[in-house]
């Protein structure tokens, strides 16, 4: 071979690796602005979803906006643990996620309509989608070693299989098509949870939580909840300028930034127990929550448009109040998985119920759907509750001053 034939050799193989083996991907890194670049593809995809969901809130939409969620909340996961686990930052692995968003694309374009004319479609871009991923898994799988060549197996078998159902589902109605793609997320979940938790302990090291994994999931929810922001922003410039629908809007963004306050005050950037049962439970709260944010900004959107009436529609109550109690709920159960909690249970103990009598407290002002600067209001409240709580804590925890005395020495 020829110096030039090498250096095109060497060149190959360091813009075309083969993927990582099982185990071997570094325990620190950081989320590089491919995987940002990914992210921010999946959350258009979660705005499609929630803007149709905004325009028809009811519980047949509540219905298509979760099933439709589920799907791509799980690709977005399944994506993402691929390049976690076996990614490197190379020519492949920018191509590796370029066919996946080639995929994304088109299936954004066909949400709005998912129920309905474009729900074929949807199914077919669909069943394409997690066919890729499961290739993607299949030839990260050939470099495994016997331990993982089962669990690898089972897990491309199942995303294969998901992928053949949701391509057959463009031949069912509607309303049946909608209903087999909720029941498949759901088998879909329930699978993955429990190869999690069957998992051996040489599997259970290389799916363990990483630093760049939680930055990961945070930074998914910081990008998702720009969409409350985007609903307020919306239902502003649809409506003529007053004191009152400013107001609410205004509420609206702080009742956000309170389901913001709520997740990285108390669970975010933090790593669960090092337990299977602790790594399943942490990532699939995730999935809720999300979708919890989600609603919250499709009813923002509602809200401000109805600032003047005396009483918010039921609707966009139940879908506020609901989202809000949903996040204060899903914190509690993805706070009782981390490490920080047996470390500090004076204040995570206390917390967990604080939050769940919180989140009672927001679907019952939901249910009660009073006028929407009363309802906003009621929820920053009830969101200040838990955060207060914290506060109090912590400050109880601090060294008392020394006295003057002591200063002046």
């Amino acid at each position: 071979m020829t110096s030039r034939q090498e250096r095109w050799a060497r060149l190959r193989r360091q813009l075309w690796q083969p993927p990582r083996a099982h185990g071997e991907q570094p325990r620190e890194r950081v989320v590089g602005p491919l995987e940002l670049f990914y992210d921010l593809v999946v959350v258009v995809l979660v705005a499609q979803a929630a803007h149709h969901f905004a325009g028809q809130l009811s519980w047949r939409g509540l219905g298509e906006f979760a099933a439709v969620f589920a799907l791509v909340w799980i690709a977005w996961l399944n994506g993402s643990l691929h390049h976690e686990l076996h990614g490197r930052e190379d020519a492949r692995g920018r191509s590796m996620f370029l066919l996946q968003i080639l995929v994304l694309v088109p299936l954004g374009g066909f949400i709005p309509e998912a129920g309905g004319a474009h729900g074929a479609a949807f199914a077919v871009d669909a069943g394409v989608l997690f066919a890729v991923l499961a290739v993607l898994w299949l030839l990260a799988a050939r470099g495994d070693s016997p331990e993982f060549r089962r669990s690898s197996r089972l897990f491309v078998t199942g995303t294969a299989v998901c992928a053949v159902i949701l391509a057959a589902s463009a031949a069912l109605p509607a309303g049946l098509r909608v209903l087999a793609w909720g029941l498949l997320a759901v088998a879909y979940l329930l699978g993955f949870a429990v190869m999690i938790g069957t998992a051996t302990p040489m599997q259970a090291v290389a799916l363990s939580v990483t630093d760049a994994l939680t930055e990961r999931f945070g930074l998914f929810i910081i990008i998702v909840l720009g969409e409350t922001v985007t609903g307020v922003v919306d239902g502003l410039s649809h409506e003529p300028t007053s004191a009152l629908t400013l107001a609410v809007g205004l509420v609206a963004v702080i009742v956000g930034f309170g389901a913001w306050w709520t997740y990285f005050d108390f669970a975010g950037h933090r790593q669960p127990r090092p337990t299977r049962a602790s790594t399943a439970q942490w990532m699939l709260v995730h999935l809720p929550l999300t979708a919890a944010v989600a609603v919250m900004g499709a009813a923002m959107v509602d809200l401000v448009e109805h600032a003047h009436d005396s009483r918010t529609p039921a609707a966009t109550a139940w879908a506020l109040g609901g989202g809000a109690a949903v996040v204060l709920c899903a914190t509690t159960l993805l706070a009782a998985s981390l490490r920080v909690r047996r470390l500090d249970p004076g204040l995570y103990r206390p917390l967990a119920r604080t939050c769940v009598a919180a989140g009672v407290l927001c679907a019952a002002v939901g249910a009660a759907h009073p006028a929407p600067l009363v309802l906003g209001l009621a929820l920053v409240l009830l969101f200040a509750i838990p955060w207060g709580l914290a506060v109090t804590h912590r400050l109880s925890q601090q060294p008392e001053p020394a006295g003057k005395d002591a200063l002046s020495e």
